[in-house]
């Protein structure tokens, strides 16, 4: 998975590109978390994300958990279609903030 930082107005954007599974969800938890502790809005961007495993998912839980419990945000957008289905059958798409 391939992780870039930008920022866009007051938020840090994470904009991933690859699969959220065991093998890179290590990195992304620690991309994501770093991020929530620096700033107050995160947004995930997920157009380049095709496959997302319970890894991914628990790495998504974790910093949803993690902002929450500061006062912060945490949005995904731009989601494919296969990650929605996803999300939507595990009850996440309920969970996290979604555009």
């Amino acid at each position: 998975m391939e992780i870039k930082k930008t920022q866009s107005g007051d938020a840090f954007v994470l904009v991933l590109t690859g699969r959220a599974d065991t093998v890179t969800s290590p990195k992304l938890q620690e991309a994501l978390m770093e991020t929530i502790s620096s700033c107050e809005k995160t947004e995930l961007d997920f157009a380049g994300v095709d496959y997302v495993s319970s890894a991914g998912l628990r790495v998504l839980l974790t910093g949803e958990k993690a902002a929450k419990a500061e006062g912060k945000t945490m949005t995904l957008k731009n989601v494919s279609a296969e990650v929605m289905e996803v999300l939507n059958i595990t009850g996440f798409s309920s969970i996290l903030t979604i555009k």
